[in-house]
């Protein structure tokens, strides 16, 4: 296993659309481990291909309390969304420090394979519903920034180009 790099806003290649994953062999049980490790690292909930520049649609998610119940969805698609929604909090492994409030649906159902090849349906509700669509959002190559309204969205990449360029300066 290995520690993958996280793609950083605004980076281009956060906003590429991904990729059917064509079958869950070798690669993609590799890709799988490294997410899981690159994710538990960062203190992360969710973490999307997307963000470690792999453009397929693979996405791993852990919301329980001892983080020790991941889930990986293959090819997720959102196939019902409820009616009640709730603007929470949010933040994103790729806008390290920054968190604003966005609305989403409160539960939601999936269509996924899993790291068996299995396709299976799965109702989330609460805080796992909210990473669903956090991460799948990833997948079509956008990033929760860009929810907020304009001005919230110049200011968070002037921070975080401004971060970057102290970080490389500290190289």
């Amino acid at each position: 296993m290995a520690l993958l790099t996280i793609l950083r806003y605004p980076d281009p290649k956060l906003h590429t659309v991904a990729k059917p994953v064509a079958a869950v062999d070798a690669r993609i049980l590799a890709l799988i481990a490294d997410m899981l490790e690159t994710m538990y690292d960062a203190s992360g909930i969710g973490l999307a291909a997307t963000q470690i520049d792999v453009h397929v649609r693979l996405v791993v998610i852990d919301t329980s309390e001892d983080r020790d119940q991941p889930l990986v969805l293959i090819n997720p698609e959102i196939t019902w969304l409820g009616d009640e929604r709730v603007k929470g909090e949010e933040g994103c492994l790729s806008v390290p420090g920054i968190y604003d409030g966005v609305e989403r649906a409160t539960q939601v159902k999936v269509k996924a394979m899993d790291a068996d090849g299995q396709v299976r349906t799965i109702e989330a509700e609460g805080l796992l519903a909210v990473c669903i669509q956090h991460e799948l959002d990833h997948l079509m190559g956008k990033v929760f920034v860009e929810y907020l309204s304009p001005l919230k969205r110049n200011r968070i990449k002037t921070k975080l180009l401004k971060a970057l360029r102290d970080d490389e300066e500290e190289d």
